[in-house]
Formats: structure tokens, sequence, C-alpha cells
């Protein structure tokens, strides 16, 4: 059988493509699996399965979002374990500008 491919839009809010993805490309082009992602005011701080912690404004034109959507990473984190069917499910992905899936970013609730 062939791979399935899934479609998301292309210029979205990182944190939506990383809650979906649950994927995170370190600068050294490590490619880390999400645990968790907290916002703390305009930043938000994303936790990897090896216990690293990425600081990072939302933003879609940044690095990450664009080697997220360009796929690019040199190697999976050893420590993170990222699982093969999960690396199969990111390279079958398809990033478009005129079809796929709209995310959203869970915020918290403003109050009153």
């Amino acid at each position: 059988m062939g791979e399935t491919k899934r479609y998301i839009r292309k210029r979205q809010s990182l944190m939506a493509m990383v809650g979906k993805i649950k994927l995170w490309p370190s600068r050294s082009g490590m490619l880390h699996g999400v645990k968790e992602i907290r916002q703390t005011g305009p930043w938000f701080e994303i936790e990897a399965h090896c216990g690293l912690v990425f600081k990072v404004r939302d933003s879609a034109n940044s690095r990450a979002a664009r080697w997220l959507r360009a796929k690019q990473y040199v190697a999976p984190c050893p420590k993170c374990r990222v699982p093969g069917w999960k690396l199969d499910k990111f390279g079958a992905t398809v990033f478009s500008k005129r079809q796929g899936q709209v995310l959203t970013v869970n915020r918290p609730a403003e109050p009153l």
C-alpha cells in the first residue's frame, strides 16, 4: 500500500503546526519529539521528550516553521527516540497553499 498524504495549510501559526505534528527542529538540525507546549506571555516553551526546553515566539516565518514546511532536518534525536512511523507520517505530509487542514492554537482564555 502507498503512503497516505496529509495536507496542511502552508502559512499558519508555528505553534499550531508544532501542536499537530509534535516535532521540533533544533538549530543543530536534530528533530525532537514534542512532549508539552506551554504559553508564557508572548513566548512558548516547548519541552522535548529528551528533557530539552526551547523558548520560542509564535511566527509563521521563523526558521523552525520554514524547516518544518520544507521537512529539513539532519537526524532524529536519539534521546527522544522518535518512532519510525512518525517520521514516515511527517515525510508524507504535504504543506499546500490552496488546500489542507486549517490549524488553530489552543490558547488559554483571557481573563475579563
